[in-house]
């Protein structure tokens, strides 16, 4: 897989049938290695590892309605209250992280409502606050770490 703009992390993986899959820690499983996964993975690793996400409280594919129909987000990171408040939407490192992407994860922050939206596709992060008093948007340096999170 490609080497991505993220620290180094060791996986487990396993082969069956001419398949590549890698264990997701948050979910408890090995899952197909597909190049959107291994972004995902990584990126899993560094909330975990370097900001101090806790997995209890990351969502992977985790299931909402948007206007009715049902739509997988990458990942949602909680807050100690249970609270969402990061939206992740991991696109394959061939993709371009676009504004077609940040509709993606605005769409799914229609019903979640959470201050922070991360995109990402392993080259390229942004992190983008919103002031839900206010609806304004700004680019933020870096993510926030967990404790951060704790007052939203």
């Amino acid at each position: 897989m490609k080497t991505l703009n993220l620290p180094s992390f060791t996986f487990r993986y396993k082969d069956e049938a001419g398949k590549k899959f890698i264990f997701d820690v948050v979910r408890g499983k090995f899952v197909s290695l597909t190049p959107e996964e291994w972004v995902r993975q990584n990126f899993l690793h560094f909330m975990s590892q370097h900001l101090g996400y806790p997995s209890n409280l990351t969502g992977v594919e985790k299931m909402l309605k948007v206007n009715g129909l049902s739509q997988r987000c990458d990942v949602v990171l909680f807050n100690r209250k249970g609270h969402p408040v990061i939206i992740v939407e991991c696109k394959a490192p061939s993709i371009e992280v676009d504004k077609t992407t940040l509709a993606q994860a605005a769409r799914y922050n229609t019903t979640l409502k959470v201050p922070f939206l991360v995109l990402t596709n392993g080259l390229k992060h942004y992190c983008i606050f919103t002031d839900v008093k206010t609806g304004r948007h700004s680019a933020k340096n870096g993510f926030p770490s967990f404790e951060e999170l704790q007052n939203y």
